[in-house]
């Protein structure tokens, strides 16, 4: 007889290789015609909402791995909620405007005013970015992102564009917008003012120089020194890495606490802060020498100096900025070149003129050889010029960090230019902002003090740019004194003219189209004459505003949002832009909880580069390896952290994948004959291991669930393959293959296993769903009993498990005893004198208690112990002990090989029927076989 055709082999037509690069596209295909985004929403029309709030990605260029990242564990959170059974719309979104975009139109199209006017230069733009959106957006939807990409946000849209202006308006009624000449970051590449976010700090090497500062009245310095006289000229000497600033300096500051002496270095006079003298005598080259004199800075307040090179003085001012870390504790102070600089010289009323042009260039008009100078040649000419006037105290080169343009790699200058600024200290928005961000949960809680440090730390917001492309700073300007227009009737005229025309309504519409037929005054000085502003909103205002046009527009949105997630470097960007801008308008944060990711690095720990060639595409990760793998890794690494990738570890995920999806794969085939419907049994029906498995999968979901409710993905993909390894294939599988495929197809023992493992199977493909959202809709199109069209449809199942102690002791005891005698086993297995644990007998000698545990079930235990034979006796006095109370001995088995079981087994030839086969197997194959209670 052919007994292999009486056991329950597997059958699934479920491939045991992925090949993830060529079926997920037809799953992909398969959700656009179910148009399963917009049939969850109507699914979960009743249910809780949670609201992720996309950060949008500009939109220039293909995706990168960053992208992916960021993409991918927003989609693993919304998906976490969907089968939570909660309302999850995602609004996916795209920053549309500002200079990177106006640099690729232009590479093609010229400047504005060249090739196009300023109005088609726009609309070229405005192609671009919706040219790069639909790639971008193709590459997303490819990731298995779900979400709305028929109608996604962008802050191009006509409607959002107006949005940002009312968000503008609204600002500058409440007067928190100001016109000023503040030093500000300038980049000369761009010709614009930067933003906080668009900076980036460098090492570069710059010439550090000391530079003495000729007391004009020798004898006002000598009665506040409390001296008689002075015999020589003395010099405030001072201490800087920008010699370039030096002709637009207007003071020198010391602080008005600190103590200053005057020291004989040489043929000079020199006064320097007490604490720095040594060092700075040591740095000129000279010894340490005792002070003639010692004065509290304040005492030097309103001393007159001259400029080392000009012929003009400047006063000795009190600044408590004026720090002891390094040079002279006399700091050089040119308030268009620096922000400490520009706010104490507003208590003085110093000039913030400069002669440096915004293309980084002296005007024509300075003397003494700089006219037309950049910074950099000034840097080298500027100590020249000191030299040859004697005011050069000493000269070294200096390795510090300064600040880059973040696009162009360039090093920025401090330049006070007209700008627009919101402010941090009108209407309390620096202590506003910062008490919302102790009522946000941070994620890691380190971010709270990140972005509360920069909130602190923060200047005035400068939003405006001197751009073409982008959202118009749409404000009219005193023409006598620059105040802005503050008036909402025509802040509502001007959005709604670029509601139904986009920003060029604004530049194309007439004054009178906007201020109407009333005339107006400036509140501040009562003129009439207001000019319309040039200048372009900061893209990151456009960006912080989308709370307002997307969350409070978007009828299935909510504000605040749930969760905002984005990398660790939108503390300084978008989280803090969308956090001023919120706090500002509405007094209240955009979100309850912020979570940040690290960034991408090889896997030796190296930033992702072109030059070193170390940059992997997402597009080349899933060609080769499919989505899945590529979620997977996103989802495995922990991302608080540098996330580290290569093929190394991608090759890696990919055997835990196949881990995960054989388990799958083994249950569809083991389950083919079974319907929960009919055929499931009750729990306290099932044998004894089976309802033990069911508790132990109980554990792991919730463990799961714990994991994805605090956004610990690692977690979550350790916990599945721990049970998909270890709970199931070291230990439950391997028992139930006899029993399930030996027994009777319809036994109450095999419908016991298959009872847990459909149980199992619909747990796992709703833990996997959200990671591995294509293998798992793969496998739920598989299941004979699904009940919906998609996995994302599907909930957790309710395992409904009470406790049971005694229950979870017992087998505690009963898995310590398996490991027990495999190691007893494994010196057969070495010595070959065993294939399998079935070429074996296992004989334990135990004491009572571990009687009182084996003996009901000695008959079955050979199962659980994967052996022939298993004999049980008691534990003789004085025996070793492998474990406590009990003494195990193995020896190989020599009894003939079922051919349908394996087992050898002594009662093989016992039944007339089936001769070649045990007992236990013809009873099967006869129809009257049953398992026992325990295995």
């Amino acid at each position: 007889m052919d007994y292999k055709s009486t056991l329950n082999l597997p059958k699934t037509d479920f491939p045991m290789q992925g090949k993830l690069p060529q079926r997920e596209p037809e799953h992909l295909a398969r959700w656009q015609e179910l148009d399963l985004y917009q049939r969850l929403l109507q699914a979960r029309a009743d249910a809780p909402s949670f609201i992720l709030h996309d950060g949008p990605p500009y939109a220039n260029g293909k995706i990168h791995i960053g992208h992916a990242v960021n993409k991918v564990l927003k989609d693993i959170i919304n998906k976490s909620r969907l089968v939570e059974g909660m309302r999850v719309p995602y609004v996916p979104g795209w920053d549309c405007h500002g200079l990177p975009i106006e640099i690729q139109v232009e590479k093609t199209q010229g400047r504005p005013g060249e090739k196009l006017s300023a109005a088609a230069f726009r609309q070229a733009c405005r192609d671009y970015a919706a040219e790069q959106i639909e790639g971008q957006k193709a590459d997303f939807i490819r990731l298995g992102i779900l979400g709305d990409w028929e109608h996604p946000y962008r802050t191009m849209d006509f409607t959002a564009e107006a949005d940002i202006l009312r968000e503008l308006g609204t600002l500058t009624l409440k007067g928190q917008v100001y016109r000023g000449a503040k030093p500000v970051h300038w980049c000369v590449d761009c010709g614009s003012a930067l933003a906080e976010a668009e900076v980036e700090y460098r090492d570069r090497s710059d010439p550090s120089i000391d530079v003495g500062f000729l007391v004009e009245d020798a004898n006002d310095l000598a009665q506040r020194l409390h001296l008689t006289r002075l015999d020589a000229e003395a010099e405030i000497v001072i201490w800087t890495t920008t010699p370039w600033t030096l002709p637009a300096n207007q003071a020198v500051a010391v602080h008005p606490d600190y103590e200053y002496v005057l020291l004989q270095a040489g043929s000079r006079l020199l006064v320097l802060a007490a604490d720095l003298a040594e060092s700075a005598l040591a740095r000129y080259g000279h010894p340490a020498t005792d002070p003639l004199a010692t004065v509290r800075g304040r005492a030097l307040e309103g001393l007159r100096l001259r400029h080392p090179f000009q012929t003009r003085s400047v006063p000795v001012i009190l600044g408590t900025h004026v720090t002891l870390d390094a040079g002279t504790g006399c700091v050089h102070t040119a308030p268009a070149h620096g922000v400490e600089d520009y706010l104490v010289a507003q208590a003085y009323h110093l000039p913030i003129d400069s002669p440096l042009l915004g293309n980084g260039r002296y005007r024509d008009d300075l003397d003494d050889g700089l006219a037309g100078l950049s910074t950099a040649e000034a840097n080298r000419a500027v100590p020249a010029l000191l030299h040859e006037r004697g005011r050069l105290v000493h000269q070294e080169k200096l390795e510090h960090s300064y600040p880059h343009c973040w696009r162009h790699k360039t090093p920025l200058l401090f330049r006070a230019t007209p700008q627009w600024f919101i402010s941090m200290e009108r209407n309390e928005l620096r202590a506003q902002a910062l008490q919302a961000i102790t009522q946000t949960r941070w994620i890691p809680a380190w971010g709270e003090e990140r972005i509360a440090d920069m909130v602190r730390k923060r200047p005035d917001w400068c939003i405006s740019r001197q751009r073409a492309w982008g959202v118009p700073v749409a404000l009219y300007a005193c023409e006598q004194c620059g105040e802005p227009l503050r008036d909402a009737a025509v802040f509502e005229r001007i959005a709604a003219a670029v509601e139904k025309g986009g920003v060029d309504a604004w530049f194309a519409g007439a004054d009178s189209d906007f201020l109407g037929a009333t005339q107006h005054h400036c509140a501040a000085c009562d003129h009439s004459e207001f000019n319309k502003v040039p200048d372009i909103l900061d893209v990151w205002f456009d960006s912080g505003s989308t709370h307002a046009f997307v969350l409070e527009r978007r009828t299935e949105l909510h504000s605040p949002a749930d969760l905002y997630l984005e990398g660790a470097d939108q503390h300084r960007g978008w989280f803090q832009s969308s956090l001023l801008e919120s706090v500002a308008s509405r007094g209240r944060a955009p979100y309850q909880a912020v979570l940040t990711h690290g960034f991408t690095v090889d896997g030796e720990g190296r930033k992702m580069s072109k030059s070193v060639g170390n940059v992997i595409a997402p597009q080349e990760i899933i060609d080769r390896y499919g989505a899945d793998i590529l979620r997977l890794w996103v989802a495995s690494e922990d991302y608080r952290g540098e996330i580290p990738i290569s093929d190394g570890i991608l090759q890696r995920l990919g055997e835990s994948y196949r881990r995960i999806r054989n388990t799958a794969r083994y249950i569809l085939g083991n389950t083919a004959d079974f319907d929960p419907r009919s055929d499931a049994l009750d729990t306290n029906a099932l044998l004894e291991m089976d309802r033990w498995m069911l508790r132990r999968c109980a554990a792991v979901q919730q463990e799961i669930r714990t994991a994805y409710e605090q956004f610990q993905f690692h977690r979550v993909v350790q916990a599945m393959h721990n049970f998909c390894s270890i709970d199931l294939g070291g230990l439950y599988l391997d028992v139930l293959k006899d029993r399930l495929y030996t027994t009777q197809a319809q036994s109450r023992a095999r419908r016991s296993a298959q009872t847990v493992l459909a149980k199992m199977l619909d747990a796992l493909i709703v833990w996997m769903a959200p990671i591995l959202s294509f293998t798992a809709e793969e496998i739920w199109q598989q299941l004979p009993w699904r009940s919906a069209d998609s996995v994302f449809f599907a909930c957790y199942p309710d395992f409904a498990e009470t406790s049971d102690p005694a229950l979870d002791g017992r087998w505690q005891r009963l898995l310590t005893l398996r490991e027990a005698v495999n190691a007893a086993l494994e010196p057969l297995r070495q010595e070959k004198k065993i294939g399998s644990a079935l070429d074996a007998q296992v004989i334990l000698h135990a004491n009572a208690d571990w009687q009182a545990l084996l003996q009901p079930m000695a008959a079955e235990l050979r199962f659980l112990l994967l052996c022939s034979d298993l004999q049980l006796r008691e534990l003789a006095p004085g025996t070793e002990e492998i474990i406590p109370g009990l003494q195990i001995a193995v020896a190989a088995y020599d009894a003939t090989k079922c051919p349908r079981c394996w087992h050898r087994r002594e009662d093989i030839g016992s039944h007339a029927e089936h001769p070649e086969i045990c007992a236990r197997c013809a009873e099967n194959v006869a129809g009257t076989g049953e398992m026992r209670e325990y295995c």
